[in-house]
């Protein structure tokens, strides 16, 4: 596991997976992607034990990556959700999906991610300048850069 202490880094990378670089994390995003499930359906459907699913969702929902609705007040059931900062995971899950789909999977991929409008999304990605895909290049200073960003 990656340390919390980013007082000698400043690397969204680094970040991003201590929020949602477990593994389980990001296969909850992909299983909320379909559509809204109960905990008993999402354990279930995930063979993941009930408490490190419980760990898992109380963080994703923390960092307002998914919502928690109660369905059932008397029986304290309720319906997780991805929120919009939920559904921007969808490229990263997409790009391992493409990864997996080359390199781990020997019989073809096992799953195929169709967009809203009926049609496989594919899994692109491209420069944003030239349309090229993003296969080599290099970290430069940004915006947000400072003495703790590590460039080299």
């Amino acid at each position: 596991m990656l340390k919390n202490d980013y007082e000698n880094r400043n690397c969204s990378v680094a970040r991003a997976l201590e929020s949602v670089g477990e593994r389980w994390s990001l296969l909850i995003v992909r299983q909320l992607l379909r559509r809204p499930y109960r905990f008993a359906e999402l354990q279930k459907l995930l063979g993941v034990a009930k408490n490190i699913l419980a760990a898992r969702l109380d963080k994703l929902v923390a960092l307002g990556i998914v919502e928690k609705r109660p369905l059932d007040d008397a029986r304290d059931w309720n319906e997780y959700s991805l929120t919009r900062k939920g559904y921007d995971l969808t490229p990263v899950i997409t790009a391992l999906m493409a990864w997996g789909d080359k390199y781990e999977a020997p019989n073809g991929p096992p799953t195929i991610f169709i967009h809203e409008c009926g049609h496989d999304a594919g899994h692109k990605v491209v420069c944003q300048h030239c349309g090229e895909p993003p296969r080599r290049g290099r970290l430069v200073a940004g915006p947000g850069a400072d003495e703790r960003t590590p460039l080299s």
